[in-house]
């Protein structure tokens, strides 16, 4: 069976590294391409279904709970390395907390105010805050090209949500939902720069999103605690079924086929993932959540996910040294 190596630099939301079995191996790049796509594009709208009698926070603790004991039983089986330092583990603690925590709890409640698909193109921008981190934290130079994508990103953003903008009783949810989002993908980005960090100090990434799922799921617990979250749990179906989903498959699998694709292909052109995505979350917010898309909002999706293509495109693959500067949008 063919062993997946992940990339030095890959943020570690794109960092499972699982050794898949020898049938994900076997697929062509369009199929695993396809798999990643509209699992992670699926994923926007099954959280919808996790909210509901359950508190967000606790639906990500028991999300990545769930997630984070199966990888530690795939780390058993396949004869990893567990052992770290007490530093090491601080380190995975804070990923954790920022990739599989804040940024989970976030996006939630963001899907909580305002459509799946519009969260999804908010979190889009996440290229460009990723860009702007490894400019200030890594001296990463930045090109106009880049500039002017970011700038294309920011007025689709915009353009989207002007409808609401001008809607007379304009307010209530729907800044909040913005909010949410923007905090959730601005999270995200500095858990990419820290994995990034992690694994060029040697970190190994299998172990790294274990201990970082394990730990997130761990401080979401204590903080919906403190405020005083029910730990309850919905037994039904639609629950049980999304929250199987969202940890197998949105955390684990179609992580794992992404990284067969960047060993094939390069992440550079992997990472077209990050535009395709959220026109699948848009496109599924429309035929179940009953979005309606006007001429603007259609523009400024359009010059969003141009802006994300234009810095894809501009990308070179990463030299060792290098943490990757693409959009991470798995959910």
């Amino acid at each position: 069976m063919a062993r997946v190596r992940a990339e030095p630099g890959i943020p570690v939301e794109f960092g499972v590294g699982l050794d898949l079995p020898s049938a994900l191996d076997a697929m062509n790049n369009l199929v695993l391409y396809a798999a990643a796509v509209l699992i992670w594009g699926s994923t926007w709208r099954v959280i919808t279904f996790q909210l509901g009698r359950v508190p967000p926070e606790v639906s990500v603790a028991y999300r990545f709970a769930l997630a984070g004991v199966l990888l530690l039983i795939w780390c058993r089986l396949r004869g990893l390395r567990m052992r770290f330092s007490a530093r090491e583990h601080l380190l995975m603690a804070l990923q954790g907390m920022l990739l599989f925590g804040l940024n989970y709890v976030c996006i939630y409640l963001a899907e909580g105010r305002i459509s799946s698909g519009l969260v999804a193109v908010l979190f889009s921008l996440i290229t460009f805050f990723n860009i702007a981190g490894t400019r200030i934290f890594f001296g990463t130079p930045v090109k106009w090209m880049t500039l002017f994508s970011a700038v294309l990103g920011v007025v689709g953003v915009t353009l989207i949500f002007l409808p609401e903008l001008r809607e007379p009783g304009f307010g209530g949810s729907v800044p909040m939902g913005v909010f949410f989002a923007v905090l959730g993908t601005m999270s995200a980005s500095f858990g990419n720069l820290l994995a990034a960090r992690n694994q060029r100090n040697g970190l190994p990434v299998v172990q790294l999103n274990t201990f970082g799922m394990l730990y997130g799921a761990l401080l979401v617990t204590a903080y919906a605690l403190a405020i005083g979250r029910p730990f309850g749990f919905d037994g039904s179906l639609v629950y049980l079924a999304s929250l199987g989903y969202l940890s197998l498959f949105g955390s684990i699998l179609a992580f794992g086929a992404y990284l067969t694709l960047v060993g094939r292909i390069g992440a550079d052109r992997a990472g077209y993932t990050g535009a395709t995505i959220p026109i699948v979350a848009v496109l599924l917010s429309v035929v179940f959540e009953g979005l309606r898309l006007q001429a603007v909002a259609v523009l400024g999706i359009a010059l969003c996910l141009a802006g994300n293509v234009l810095v894809l495109r501009g990308r070179r693959s990463p030299t060792p040294a290098a943490p990757i500067r693409g959009a991470g949008l798995p959910r």
